[in-house]
């Protein structure tokens, strides 16, 4: 009887239905020396549990941590902010801006420079060309694309 008893709440432990009583219950018949044959496969699992429950942490933790901030590095820090920042202020206040005095002089300037920019921009725009030929390609493929619509739709209505 207890024999069948056993089994069963093996079985119910095996399902993970028992209670904490009835898994009581399994642990000490588990640990004893009586354990039928055929269930002796178990009595390991039961022993290293009943081994595991009675361990304990032992070590301290430590649940502030102490963090030492060193001010060094940020007067280093500072110092080297300022001196970049005077090193900056001081090479940006020069006078002398790239001005013209004579109108045509500025005029003729700037149409170079947009000369130039303009040829520069043409020379990428002209290797960008190949993607028109891709735009063609793909309304070709629209045409595809019609087809097999309406032979779905021809095929759809004789079904």
């Amino acid at each position: 009887m207890v024999l069948n008893n056993i089994e069963k709440l093996l079985e119910k432990y095996d399902n993970g239905e028992t209670s904490l009583k009835e898994e009581q219950l399994l642990k000490n018949y588990f640990t004893s020396d009586n354990v039928a044959p055929h269930l002796e496969m178990y009595k390991p699992m039961f022993a290293y549990f009943l081994v595991n429950q009675q361990e304990q942490f032992t070590k301290d933790v430590p649940l502030k941590t102490t963090r030492k901030f060193n001010y060094k590095w940020i007067s280093v820090a500072a110092v080297a902010v300022l001196m970049l920042g005077f090193y900056l202020g001081t090479s940006t206040t020069k006078s002398e801006l790239g001005t013209y005095e004579d109108p045509q002089l500025a005029y003729n300037e700037v149409t170079k420079s947009l000369e130039m920019i303009s040829k520069r921009f043409n020379k990428g725009t002209a290797t960008v060309g190949y993607l028109n030929e891709v735009n063609k390609g793909a309304a070709t493929l629209n045409y595809l694309n019609e087809i097999e619509n309406s032979t779905n739709i021809i095929f759809k209505n004789n079904k």
